[in-house]
């Protein structure tokens, strides 16, 4: 009857306007017809006036049509969809014109489709119970298909179980807290990205910035306290902290938020991340600048649920007036032409309803929403025709509206069309991943002015970037790189470090070991003021540890305690001090404490800040020209070798090259071997008075002198070295001969140093403990003890004042080093060891310990003057010189035997023809040991023997050995027989005479 009525209104109209006309012309008329006209026409034209007025009272009393009041097609099904708004605030004002528009704009894109969603719009008035009655009409009364809604984390669970005892789809687009979520309740739909999603990008601005610290401001119901267990695991795994956590109530008095402001100003952090909902925000962040807790070094972080409603807030002065400089995350939307021409017409329509309202700029939950709606368009279309009833009712029903409750039959398989539904949507891409909308990148937002802009964007593969390139090869990184510059609280540019110094707070306990010996105060001391009874440490220690607090990124509030019993002695040894922190007496221990694996089950250390390791302090002995033997010591033994090896190669290389020339080098075989031992050792003080007759010889010779100055440059430094500078050596060399000894060894009182030699097998009877540098020394000096056996840092105050007589020897047993002590799971220690490195790498580990340590690289009888057999010359610093000569040698000899081989190449042809192998072999030492008839200075001889007619008979021109005297040369390589025909195999042996003489005798 409505949609008739609408109908005849414009025809009724418009023939009221058509007899208007035609009424006078009849009036007026002459015609006959003119009297019946009247009497039938009257009438008609009565009711014709009176139809236009009676049609809208009648349909006055018609019920309203639903939302979006399509035009659909008389085949088309009624798919009864809930939708639970809070319809006074502006978030439901907004969701509800969005969701109509978003079913006009399904079904003119798809106007042939079997079912048409019907929204039944209910108002929670963002209360629980009226949350759950309005789900519970729609599924009673109604008996909707599906939900949509409702609109606060608070309200979801109840409906969301209401939803999976009747097998009714609830799908939200704001509820987005994890104390709710398809895994817990299986009906629940969330179109919306879950809160726990945005963590780790909050996580990643802390760590981008170096804050340690962070403050959670989040509201005391299901929507904020869910959330809060994610935040501190993102931080832990950045590194940061959750020292405190303030809850705020949503009835809570503008007193007692106050309250709580004042609180968190006295504390150290100056990082707050704010997790609330719109109308506590509209409360708190008056108050928060009231407070003055909105100026420069505050930082305050939004979570996602404000930072997108930045634009839809009312009042609009609520952001410009108390919320300038802070920071927000909220899902990245693309944009589209399709989402831009939406907002206008959604602009248009939102106003045309709801005029008085401020509200401009649509917001992501809006957008959520239409497109939750279109999905839930698209699940109905794919569900296919419903045909019969919805409901399966109980056959026991109650008295109550819970025992009424019926089981869907479409519900389950309506919950499978609608997580399979993908398409896309006003906000990009809508997928849902087990239940959940699917986001892939979060926006930095940073509040400038009016509106909050862009600043960066955060995704899980690459972190922080200016831009949200999912294509980028860019590892992960968090850094304030990948953000634009940020206009802070104040209007600062200056990154805030995080934190003040608190006005208020507990002061860790820290024990120092006490009391000192006074020769270990430059390492550790710790005294009371008799005037202010407060304990004052000082010493390298201290000084080590309050380096590494300045270096924290937050305040650490302290106070020292001594570790010592009422009378004044030692509370015990450096395991029951350690003791002493795991049973959470003391809050750290800060001193000479020695990082052990025992110790390490029960507390947790920094990194070492010393050097680690036991060693030796021994005593230094003189040994200066008390050896016999010292001529020796320059060189080492290998090089002595070499040396005499070389010296005796060279000589055989020159009577190799000089023996069938140089008469000098001839004689017996005792006169030549005596000259080749002579001549090679004479080089060693240039005193060889053989005259070399070959160019080749003259080269290895020239070579070899050069060598032996080097050596004996060498040789005579390190011997002038060792006889006139004093050389300290330790009395005992190492651990072993220390224990093989069978003398005392000193240690020092109450360490972990008695262990390590019991370990080693050091007799416990031969171990004397000691408990100053001073007792050390006596000891050492009156000769009680061979060697003490310390750790590196206290030998090292002992050598402060005791260097000229001590040094530490022997081998070095590593240790884990001296560490601060805190608690396991403390996150000072790992800060502390961060701050330990860098003064590590700095200078201002080596002034603490100049400070307190002196210049030890100053002492005269440490470092390069301690004797040792390292300082000796050995072959590797030679052996280059060593490969020259001998590869000189080696070459001259290869050219001296060619050439001669090539000279005599007849006579090697006459050789090989002989059978024997020895005979060959004969021969040939023959032909090398026979002289050089051409020779120089040949000096006459008697007359040969008759050794055979072969001889006698022979002429010049026959002589195995004959040669022209004019083509006497000064060249060595006139070998074996200068050129002349060697004798033949059998023949008499050659007069060893010069050729002259053999000639003239024969005459």
């Amino acid at each position: 009857m409505y949609n008739m009525g609408i109908s005849l209104l414009p025809l009724t109209h418009v023939l009221v306007a058509y007899t208007s006309i035609l009424f006078p012309c009849l009036l007026f008329s002459r015609s006959p017809m003119r009297v019946l006209a009247l009497r039938w026409f009257t009438p008609f034209l009565c009711s014709l006036f009176l139809l236009p007025i009676l049609i809208p009272s009648t349909l006055s009393a018609s019920p309203p049509p639903p939302l979006h009041a399509p035009s659909t097609p008389a085949v088309a099904a009624t798919f009864k969809v809930g939708l639970i708004l809070d319809m006074s605030s502006d978030n439901g004002k907004v969701c509800r014109t969005v969701a109509r528009m978003a079913a006009d704009d399904f079904y003119a894109h798809h106007p042939n489709s079997t079912n048409r969603i019907v929204l039944l719009p209910r108002d929670s008035s963002r209360d629980v119970v009226n949350a759950a009655a309005a789900a519970l009409v729609l599924l009673n009364a109604d008996e909707v298909h599906a939900i949509l809604g409702p609109q606060t984390s608070v309200e979801a669970p109840f409906v969301a179980d209401l939803g999976a005892k009747a097998s009714i789809p609830v799908v939200s687009f704001s509820a987005t807290s994890p104390a709710v979520s398809p895994a817990r309740s299986p009906y629940f739909v969330r179109a919306v990205p879950s809160d726990a999603a945005q963590v780790r990008a909050i996580a990643a601005i802390v760590q981008a910035f170096d804050w340690r610290r962070v403050v959670a401001v989040y509201e005391d119901s299901d929507y904020g306290t869910a959330l809060v267990p994610f935040l501190v695991d993102a931080f832990d795994e950045v590194g940061a902290s959750v020292p405190y956590r303030c809850a705020l109530s949503p009835s809570a008095t503008d007193d007692h938020i106050s309250a709580e402001l004042y609180r968190l100003k006295t504390l150290q952090t100056r990082v707050f991340v704010v997790h609330v909902t719109s109308p506590l925000a509209i409360r708190l962040f008056p108050l928060i600048r009231s407070a003055e807790m909105m100026s420069d070094g505050f930082v305050w972080i939004l979570t996602e649920g404000l930072t997108s409603l930045l634009g839809s807030i009312d009042p609009p002065t609520l952001v410009t007036d108390t919320m300038q400089g802070v920071l927000g995350v909220k899902p990245y939307i693309p944009w589209s032409r399709r989402l831009r021409d939406f907002k206008r017409s959604w602009r248009r329509e939102f106003l045309k309803e709801n005029a008085d309202s401020d509200i401009t700029e649509l917001s992501n939950f809006g957008i959520w929403a239409y497109d939750a709606v279109w999905a839930m368009a698209a699940a109905a279309e794919l569900l296919g025709s419903v045909v019969g009833p919805d409901f399966d009712m109980p056959e026991n029903s109650g008295a109550t509206d819970f025992s009424k409750l019926g089981v869907s039959r479409t519900g389950p398989k309506l919950l499978d069309c609608i997580k399979q539904t993908e398409f896309q949507g006003l906000g990009g891409r809508f997928r849902l991943d087990n239940g959940e909308l699917n986001v892939t990148a979060y926006q930095i937002m940073n509040v400038n002015g009016e509106t909050a802009r862009k600043i960066g964007f955060w995704t899980a593969t690459h972190g922080l970037t200016q831009e949200p390139n999912s294509n980028s090869p860019s590892p992960y990184s968090a850094t304030r790189e990948g953000l634009l510059p940020v206009i802070w609280p104040g209007y600062s540019t200056a990154v805030p470090k995080g934190w003040a110094t608190p006005t208020s707070g507990r002061k860790l306990r820290i024990a120092v070991p006490g009391p000192v010996e006074p020769g270990f105060q430059s390492f550790l001391n710790v005294e009371r003021d008799p005037a202010t009874n407060v304990t004052v440490a000082s010493g390298f220690v201290i000084d080590v540890f309050e380096a590494a607090v300045r270096q924290l990124p937050y305040a650490l509030l302290f106070e020292y305690e001594s570790y010592r019993n009422d009378n004044g002695t030692s509370g015990g040894d450096y395991n029951a001090l350690v003791k002493q922190v795991y049973y959470k007496k003391y809050d750290a221990v800060v001193g000479d404490v020695t990082i052990t694996a025992n110790r390490s089950m029960f507390v947790e250390f920094t990194l070492p800040y010393t050097v680690s390791g036991v060693s030796m302090m021994v005593p230094l002995r003189d040994q200066h020209s008390k050896n016999a033997w010292i001529f020796l010591k320059p060189l080492t033994t290998d090089l002595w070798l070499v040396s005499a090896a070389f010296f005796v190669f060279t000589g055989a290389v020159v009577w190799t090259l000089e023996h069938r020339r140089n008469e000098e080098f001839q004689g017996t075989p005792g006169q030549q071997l005596g000259t080749v031992f002579y001549f090679s050792f004479s080089t060693l003080v240039f005193a060889h008075r053989e005259t070399l007759m070959s160019n080749l010889s003259r080269v290895v010779v020239i070579v070899w002198v050069f060598v032996v100055l080097i050596l004996q440059s060498s040789y005579i430094a390190s011997l002038t070295s060792m006889l006139t500078v004093q050389q300290f050596r330790p009395t005992v060399g190492d651990f072993e001969e220390l224990k093989h000894s069978g003398q005392h060894v000193g240690y020092l009182k109450n360490s972990f140093t008695k262990g390590l030699l019991l370990k080693l097998g050091f007799q416990e009877s031969k171990l004397k403990p000691y408990r100053s540098p001073q007792q050390y020394q006596e000891a050492l000096s009156n000769g009680s003890v061979a060697a003490i056996i310390d750790e590196i840092p206290y030998l090292r105050v002992f050598l402060k004042d005791y260097c000229d007589n001590y040094t530490m020897a022997g081998q070095t047993y590593k240790t884990g080093g001296f560490g601060f002590v805190f608690p396991k799971g403390s996150p000072l220690a790992s800060d502390l060891s961060r701050a330990i490195l860098n003064i590590t790498e700095g200078d201002e580990m080596t002034e603490i310990e100049r400070r307190w340590f002196g210049d030890q690289t100053s002492c005269p009888n440490q470092g390069s003057t301690l004797s040792s057999d390292t300082d000796r010359l050995d072959f590797k610093s030679f052996w280059g010189l060593f490969l020259i000569t001998g590869a000189v040698s080696m070459l001259c000899c290869i050219v001296f035997l060619s050439r001669s081989a090539y000279r005599n190449r007849r006579t090697f042809k006459d050789i090989a023809a002989e059978k024997s192998f020895s005979r060959r072999l004969v021969s040939i030492a023959r032909l090398f040991v026979a002289r050089n008839s051409s020779s120089h200075g040949t000096r006459r001889r008697p007359e040969p023997k008759q050794v055979g007619p072969a001889t006698r008979d022979a002429s010049p021109s026959a002589s195995p050995y004959s040669n022209d005297a004019d083509r006497q040369t000064t060249i060595s390589d006139h070998t074996f027989d200068g050129g002349s025909p060697s004798p033949e195999i059998g023949s008499p042996i050659p007069d060893p005479r010069p050729h002259a003489e053999i000639t003239e005798a024969s005459r």
